[in-house]
């Protein structure tokens, strides 16, 4: 894993994960979607990869994640996916 802006990592022990569930229920429900909505983005990442072209791939990453195109270097958006830089940039210059 490598952050690529300056990131801020918190932890918690799995016990105290499950203290914290115990006395605050609401929170269950917290991490429930978190986790579903990352299962969800997952499974829908993989079916682009085989599913779409390296162009539709890319319009939808800028549709979705527009800000990522100023912030991320274009060998990291290149790799996430899976395109050259070359052709990353002649989609960029389009």
């Amino acid at each position: 894993l490598i952050a690529i802006e300056k990131t801020m990592v918190l932890e918690i022990t799995y016990t105290n994960y499950r203290l914290l569930l115990q006395k605050h229920p609401v929170i269950m429900h917290f991490f429930l979607e978190k986790a579903y909505s990352g299962s969800i983005a997952s499974q829908n990442r993989i079916i682009s990869t085989f599913a779409l072209d390296a162009e539709t791939k890319y319009l939808q990453l800028i549709k979705k994640y527009p800000e990522w195109v100023k912030r991320i270097p274009k060998k990291y958006l290149a790799s996430y996916l899976g395109l050259s830089r070359e052709t990353l940039s002649r989609f960029i210059k389009k």
